[in-house]
């Protein structure tokens, strides 16, 4: 992302009416979506993204990050038939923009747009934008099996250091050479956001369209982006701040008269464009927050069918269990498949709070938790071991 300077919305009392205007509420089965997000994979990615090198138009390193990112797909879950490319030339070479396509249940023919672009210069470019790349690979990963009413596109855009080249190729040949014109309910831009190594990253913008040529779409980009904030407070330990849209990927679609939001971090590494953008200068635990806002804000936007839901929550449960059912002063833990590791057990009620968090040190085949000072209702319980992640709701009385 190439950007002179950075500016965020500094009224609270605005900032305060567009998450109290939202109207959204926490979705206990979202949130178990996204707490399954995985810093260990994230890192994973970043690392494989960086040892590809820098990824400059017409160089080896970018069409071998192209192959890794299809490969990722379909190791994913995704099929052949799924994945598409849209190429374009310019400076005597040849860039390929990825486009992976998840069909909706109920609105198969409208599209939420999920993109960030993998082309860098100068480095390896691993924040910039290789943290973006890593959130929409965690996105894709966690919603391959979610039925989502609205149709989402995953794209990673390349000539996008070069002067936005490939999403304004994209929206040119192919939102507008589609007939009729490709129906797009949001677009939604994920760019740089791997925090600053040492830093107290706890801030993501939230950004919105204010631009006036047009101006049509910038009411319905207000509303998304407030809606978005929301989805940060509630799926994340993150603080959203309001910031406006500029230079990156969805420009041209907001000069298409598309409505557009998208993520910038808070704190703006000096890295980009250089060689030191690396992972040693990020700070992965804070990439690993924005992929957890950005997979509850996915499953808002695209609109997750509840059908599905505990199906794609308890994809993999490995036999754990929770009992009673209602639980009252203790409730007993049934470890399942997951053998002898330690564990972290989390209780989270309805308004997103974490009220109960332990580790479970050479667990036995159950462990109880003794329950105090908890309010009856519904909460989701979660067991975290590693990678295996379940989570289930349960009701306390």
């Amino acid at each position: 992302m190439k950007r002179l300077f950075k500016s965020y919305y500094p009224c609270f009392a605005a900032l305060f009416y567009f998450i109290s205007g939202s109207g959204q509420s926490y979705v206990p089965v979202y949130a178990g979506i996204a707490d399954q997000c995985s810093e260990t994979r994230i890192i994973q990615n970043l690392t494989e993204f960086e040892n590809l090198g820098i990824k400059s138009k017409g160089t080896a390193a970018q069409a071998n990050t192209l192959t890794w990112l299809k490969n990722k797909y379909l190791s994913y879950g995704y099929t052949l038939s799924q994945i598409t490319t849209d190429s374009f030339s310019y400076g005597g070479s040849t860039s390929v923009n990825l486009i992976v396509t998840k069909t909706g249940t109920v609105y198969p023919n409208t599209f939420v747009i999920i993109d960030g672009h993998y082309d860098t210069i100068y480095g390896p470019g691993t924040n910039d934008n290789g943290s973006g790349v890593a959130v929409i690979l965690e996105i894709a990963k966690l919603l391959q099996n979610v039925s989502t009413e609205y149709s989402i596109k995953f794209i990673n855009f390349s000539g996008e250091e070069d002067g936005l080249l490939g999403s304004q190729h994209y929206v040119t040949t192919v939102v507008n050479g589609t007939v009729p014109k490709m129906n797009i309910r949001l677009v939604f831009n994920i760019d740089e956001v791997g925090g600053v190594a040492g830093a107290n990253n706890n801030t993501i913008m939230c950004e919105r369209d204010t631009d006036n040529n047009p101006s049509t779409n910038n009411a319905a980009s207000n509303t998304m982006t407030a809606q978005l904030i929301a989805c940060v407070n509630l799926y994340s330990s993150l603080t959203p701040s309001l910031s406006y849209a500029y230079s990156s990927d969805y420009v041209p679609f907001e000069n298409n008269g598309e409505i557009i939001t998208g993520f910038f971090e808070g704190n703006e590494s000096t890295h980009p464009h250089s060689s030191s953008d690396r992972l040693i200068n990020m700070d992965p635990a804070y990439v690993h927050q924005v992929a957890r806002a950005a997979t509850g804000a996915a499953l808002h936007f695209a609109k997750a069918t509840q059908a599905t839901l505990d199906i794609a929550t308890n994809e993999k449960d490995y036999g754990v269990s929770f009992f009673p059912v209602p639980a009252h002063n203790r409730l007993t833990i049934h470890r399942g498949d997951l053998g002898g590791v330690s564990y972290r057990f989390t209780l989270t009620d309805l308004s997103g709070k974490i009220v109960l968090d332990t580790q479970i040190q050479h667990p036995g085949t159950e462990e109880t938790i003794t329950l105090v000072n908890l309010a009856s209702g519904v909460y989701s319980a979660a067991v975290i071991a590693g990678e295996a992640s379940v989570t289930k709701k349960i009701v306390i009385e």
